[in-house]
């Protein structure tokens, strides 16, 4: 199952269960951060129940545009929308699962498997300001490291992303002067550095270039053998990015205070906490045209939430709690068929 989740993102492939007949398939289109365990999940959900997912990995960008034409069943994302922006759009959204974007690099030559930064010499990296190696901010960080003269090639996802949100959204929090030239958002003018497409774009161009860092959801590093930046978090401990900073991250999170289930799990404080965490979102209209789709999709992932766990964890996903899950599900009850009735009455 594995080799089939990453030869499928190695394909650039964008359609999940693509066997199932179109009646039978959920649709859905967005994120492409959350994509490797949607993948197992459509796998699996599928030999299940015959049901499939016909999933476009299109980014959060495309996603919201798509939910909001209402040309798919579901949006995904990894930028939360505000209430007010539900609200105007006749949407609601819950968080289905919560991951790690990793900073990535490739340096020819280079003996290490890790290099240590912090957030200001990160955003420094991505404004032009620290354009090589063995810059004195990188080598004082890195005192037992003989770092190469080669220069760095900042890349960067080039169209409308969640991830680009997160990445933006934690360096606007930890560097003031990012914060005021670039700026958070899903898409933002950069200053330096190439553009790739979608995480799996990103990934393969780090891979590719000589001195280029770039960040990534954390699966698409892992399979393609990237060498990963340990990061100093809030607390100011250095930490790796593993399952077990991801989850130390998102322990902070109090989705029943959240308007809107809008929570954004950037440098959260604690010891253990991977600075750059996240939740990939869902996004679905209140009243729906066609009510036996939307049903449909709130059975995988209902299906998900009991049953996804495992699969999750071992891309390094952090799984929604049994409580955080149970919230949601009682949310369903929102969604309306074009008779009024509610789409989900598990």
């Amino acid at each position: 199952m594995l080799k089939h989740v990453f030869a499928t993102l190695i394909s650039g492939s964008l359609v999940i269960a693509a066997s199932a007949q179109a009646q039978d398939a959920i649709t859905g289109a967005g994120a492409t951060f959350p994509y490797p365990v949607y993948s197992q999940w459509a796998d699996a959900y599928q030999d299940e129940s015959g049901i499939g997912l016909n999933y476009q990995a299109i980014g959060s960008g495309g996603g919201i545009q798509q939910i909001v034409a209402k040309t798919v069943t579901f949006g995904a994302s990894d930028a939360p929308m505000t209430k007010e922006e539900l609200d105007k759009n006749g949407l609601m959204q819950w968080p289905m699962v919560m991951g790690g974007v990793v900073a990535a690099f490739h340096i020819d030559g280079f003996d290490g498997e890790s290099l240590n930064l912090d957030g200001d010499t990160l955003a420094d990296i991505y404004l032009g300001n620290i354009t090589n190696w063995n810059d004195d901010a990188i080598a004082e960080l890195n005192p037992d490291v003989e770092l190469p003269d080669a220069q760095i090639t900042p890349v960067y996802r080039a169209e409308g992303s969640g991830t680009n949100f997160l990445f933006t959204n934690y360096l606007s929090k930890v560097s003031e002067d990012f914060a005021s030239t670039v700026g958070e958002g899903k898409s933002v003018a950069w200053p330096a550095g190439v553009g790739a497409k979608a995480n799996a774009g990103v990934a393969s161009q780090i891979g590719s270039t000589n001195g280029a860092i770039g960040y990534v959801e954390y699966a698409y590093a892992a399979q393609n053998e990237l060498s990963l930046v340990h990061l100093e978090n809030s607390d100011g401990n250095v930490v790796e990015p593993s399952m077990e900073s991801f989850m130390a991250a998102a322990g902070n999170a109090e989705w029943q205070d959240a308007p809107g289930m809008y929570l954004v799990l950037t440098d959260q404080p604690g010891a253990d906490s991977w600075p750059i965490t996240g939740a990939s979102f869902i996004l679905m209209h209140k009243e729906v045209q066609d009510a036996e789709a939307a049903n449909q999709a709130l059975k995988f992932f209902d299906w998900a939430y009991s049953n996804g766990n495992e699969m999750a964890q071992e891309l390094d996903y952090v799984p929604m709690p049994d409580n955080v899950a149970d919230m949601v599900r009682d949310s369903w009850s929102d969604i309306q068929g074009p008779n009024g009735d509610a789409v989900w009455n598990q």
